[in-house]
């Protein structure tokens, strides 16, 4: 039989990456491929900056964690986006890293090729603890 965790055991685990990473982090948006760890060099390209609001994420419930309300906006500079990295407030300790896609991927966009200062915007993003 499979490790089982409860419902609070998984939302706890959820919880502590918005306090591991810091309570006002940074995300970044690369045309580069998602490096094979988060403690490798960043990935080439940088598109965006964004820097969170306080508390960017809401508190786990279900065994997920989303994004703070509103939506996640800034502008781009011109690529196609392929990863994400997410920074603790000094913008380069990366805490959480993933892949960026048109309508699938770890953050999707309804159109990942940027144009130069267009606004990105981010409505929807979900962290899933798994039960394994």
């Amino acid at each position: 039989m499979a490790i089982q965790l409860s419902i609070p055991v998984r939302n706890a685990r959820l919880d502590v990456i918005e306090s591991t990473i810091a309570t006002t982090a940074k995300m970044k948006i690369f045309s580069g491929t998602v490096p094979a760890a988060c403690s490798a060099a960043d990935p080439a390209g940088l598109l965006v900056s964004y820097t969170f609001a306080s508390d960017w994420m809401t508190a786990a419930a279900t065994g997920t964690k989303g994004k703070e309300a509103g939506a996640w906006s800034t502008t781009a500079a011109a690529g196609v986006a392929a990863s994400f990295r997410i920074y603790a407030n000094d913008g380069t300790t990366c805490g959480l890293q993933g892949t960026c896609d048109q309508g699938s991927g770890d953050l999707s966009f309804d159109n990942k090729t940027f144009t130069a200062g267009q606004t990105v915007v981010i409505n929807t993003f979900t962290l899933t603890d798994g039960n394994v």
